[in-house]
Formats: structure tokens, sequence, C-alpha cells
């Protein structure tokens, strides 16, 4: 018997393309450096599991993120996937080096508030937004997608809760500047489904529109599933995950780990919602990867099919 069984939903998609965050933003956050062979057999493994789209790596400075300083080195192992390879950029001079590697998709990384964007930026949001300006302006003359990553949407360690309209007015000014998508990260875990159903339909009426959006979970208070079902009904069709549930914030300590891939298909499949991941290629991974890191996987769906034949 092959489980879990289909049992569609009504007002669903009829398909979700995951954005697979773990090798950028699951393994920037390990105390042990991960070689970039690993990193590499690791994209590898995904796209084979059926993953689209993977958020390879940044190019920020080594100082700030020493676990992502072999980008250049990653990227020639793994010219030969067939998947959708994203990867951040901090400025331009990051944007110049993913530029001249062939990178066809950049992203950026925004907050809604004054405290994260200075921990993480050492800026104002308005001024992390001017320098984000030329580098979106840039990529795309360059033929290059943008995505634009959105912190702190639901609430911040330092402010508390975040006013919708806060939130809405720096997705705005990201979709103005240029970039094709925006990811509403949830960086400490703290949104319930009407948080998000509002956020939501506030962005809508400013414009906003579900298909430019995309949204990123982390499941601290155990919300991130619930969560991401209130955006998928809402009509949100892309959804950020890491394999095996890894990741955190290295600039927010009460952020834990994302949403686990493995646990977004286990729900999806039930719903009938196509993603052309296969769960088991992807449990094997993330398993794998475990094995790589020293500790087990915290994704529920992962610890449940590595122990027994579904």
């Amino acid at each position: 018997m092959t489980l879990p069984m289909t049992v569609p939903a009504p007002g669903l998609p009829t398909r979700v393309r995951i954005h697979e965050v773990g090798p950028r933003d699951g393994l920037q956050n390990e105390k042990a450096l991960v070689p970039a062979a690993v990193k590499a057999e690791f994209i590898h493994r995904l796209a084979e599991a059926g993953l689209s789209t993977i958020e390879a790596t940044s190019f920020v400075h080594p100082k700030w993120v020493p676990q992502l300083a072999d980008a250049e080195e990653l990227m020639a192992l793994i010219d030969d996937v067939d998947a959708r390879l994203p990867v951040l950029v901090p400025n331009e001079r990051g944007l110049d080096r993913a530029l001249a590697l062939g990178a066809r998709e950049i992203a950026v990384f925004a907050s809604a508030t004054e405290s994260f964007a200075k921990a993480n930026l050492n800026r104002t949001v308005d001024g992390a937004l001017e320098m984000f300006e030329p580098v979106v302006t840039r990529a795309k003359d360059a033929g290059a997608a943008v995505r634009g990553y959105l912190s702190m949407c639901f609430g911040d360690p330092w402010e508390g809760p975040v006013p919708i309209s806060q939130t809405v007015s720096v997705s705005r000014r990201l979709m103005d500047m240029g970039c094709d998508e925006i990811s509403l990260g949830d960086t400490i875990g703290v949104a319930t489904p009407g948080h998000v159903r509002e956020l939501l339909d506030t962005l809508n009426e400013a414009g906003v529109a579900d298909d430019l959006l995309a949204v990123h979970f982390h499941d601290t208070y155990g919300q991130a599933l619930a969560n991401t079902l209130a955006a998928l009904e809402h009509g949100v069709t892309t959804v950020d995950a890491s394999a095996g549930g890894l990741g955190g914030c290295p600039y927010a300590k009460s952020a834990t780990g994302n949403l686990a891939t493995e646990d977004l298909v286990w729900m999806l499949d039930g719903l009938g919602i196509e993603t052309g991941v296969d769960i088991g290629r992807l449990t094997a991974t993330s398993v794998w990867m475990a094995r790589h890191l020293g500790r087990p996987s915290p994704s529920r769906t992962v610890r449940a099919l590595s122990q027994k034949e579904i």
C-alpha cells in the first residue's frame, strides 16, 4: 500500500513549485564547514529527486558567511545540474561574481523591519533597498531573473509584531524595483494562518498578486504547514522549503529550522497536488546529508520514512 492516500481538497492549486533552499539557507547556518564536493552531490541528488528549483549558494563576503565561501568552486561542480539554480547576492560585487559564473537567477535579501536590517545588513530598510536597486537593474539588464526575499514579515525578535502595512510597503517597493518574485519570510516562525491570509489579502489590494509571491515559513511554533496551506488556499503556488528541515537564520537567534521539504511534499501528495518530487529519493538524500552533518534530520517525514517502508 502506498501512503499517503490521495484525497484532494477544494480551492487548491493543481501544482506547486517548491523552491528548495537547503544548500544555501540550510547549510549557511551549519557550524562545521561542508566541503564543496558534498554540497555539489547534495544538489545533484536533490535535482535527481525531482526538485526543479534549487538555491545553490550565496555570493556574500566570506567574512560574514564562511560556510558559503566556496561559491565559485561549487558553481563549477554543478554546471551540469538540470534545474534552476538561483544564487543570493548582497550587493553589486556579489552580482559581478555571480554573473561571471553564468548565474541566470539571483536573489536579494531585504527586511521588513529596521532592527533586522541593521543586524543582517548593517543598514536601514531604506538604505538596503537603495543598495539593491542597482543590483536588480543590472541583473535584469543581463537577462537574469530576480527574486526579492523579505524577512521578518510577521514578527521580529526585537520589535515584536510587524504591522501588515509595513510588510506590504516594502514588498511593493521590491516589486516596483523590478523583482520578478517576492518571497515572504516568517523568519522566526510566529505566523498563524489568519495572519497569512490577511497579509496576502492586503498585498493583493496593493497590487501585488499571488502569482508574484512565494512563502517561506519556519516551524518554530509548529505552524509552517498550516501557514503553507493557508497560502495555497489563497492562490500562492510557490513554496520555499529545505530538505531535511535544515537551516535557521544566523542573525536571529530565535529562528529555528525551515519547513522541511519532505513534510511539505507528504502533505501535497496527500492533497493530490503535483510537485514532480519523488519523496523516497528526497528522503534518502536528506538521510545521506544528515550523516554528513553528524545528526538526525529534524523532519518528521524523514524520520518516519527512514524507519519503515510505506
